[in-house]
């Protein structure tokens, strides 16, 4: 059970009353933090009541926060155990990264069309210094975060809303696993080599090569995920 803040006990009502009007908004970026994290594991049981003592919401919230997350596949229901955190088997992960590996390209791709070749000096930058050191030292932390803004940046820069979503769902769906990849021996190392690849291609203004790249790094990362599938599930 989650630990309820103070400033989120239940009244002596019995009721917990809505603060705001963006509650349930509130919830499941709340939840999605958590779960993408893995503080909270595949498999746990997500109570209604014990999520809105904790995030300060009526159950209703909670159920419609439950439901939106339900269908971006973060959430599932189980017969006699109500919604849990959704559990994502190898299958599951290979049909998941098959699928990012064309998207993934193609955000590359559209970031390199839509931008001039000079303003992704910054990439290369980032990727031939600080990543590079993170990656030498085993310095995950930084690393993720790191990783995290330049999907980010492509994504706005390919500048395609459904493309955004898509991609959305698929990284929020396989994020602990592959932050897990990303402490395998070697991994790091050869990731970062891979994106600084992508990145050079886009600081040169080609687009289909900077596609290309992006596609083998989605490919050599779920070749990492098959070599140590023992250890990741």
């Amino acid at each position: 059970m989650l630990n309820t803040p103070a400033a989120a006990q239940v009244p002596a009502s019995g009721t917990i009353p809505d603060e705001h009007e963006g509650a349930p908004q509130k919830v499941i970026e709340g939840l999605r933090r958590r779960i993408c994290s893995g503080e909270l594991k595949p498999g746990t049981r997500l109570q209604e009541q014990s999520l809105a003592e904790d995030f300060g919401v009526s159950r209703p919230r909670v159920r419609d926060a439950l439901l939106a997350l339900q269908q971006r596949g973060l959430v599932q229901r189980e017969k006699n155990r109500g919604a849990i955190v959704a559990k994502l088997d190898l299958k599951g992960v290979f049909e998941i990264l098959q699928l990012r590996e064309n998207l993934e390209g193609l955000c590359a791709r559209l970031a390199t069309e839509n931008r001039p070749a000079e303003s992704w000096q910054y990439l290369v930058d980032l990727f031939e210094g600080p990543m590079a050191r993170y990656a030498e030292a085993g310095d995950i932390e930084p690393y993720l975060e790191e990783m995290e803004k330049f999907r980010s940046d492509l994504t706005v820069a390919a500048d395609n809303k459904v493309l955004e979503e898509m991609l959305s769902m698929l990284r929020d769906r396989t994020r602990t696993i592959v932050d897990r990849t990303t402490m395998l021996p070697g991994r790091i190392q050869q990731g970062r080599q891979e994106l600084l690849l992508v990145v050079q291609a886009m600081r040169r203004g080609d687009a289909q090569e900077a596609e290309r790249l992006r596609r083998a790094n989605i490919r050599s990362q779920r070749a990492f995920v098959e070599r140590y599938k023992n250890f990741l599930f």
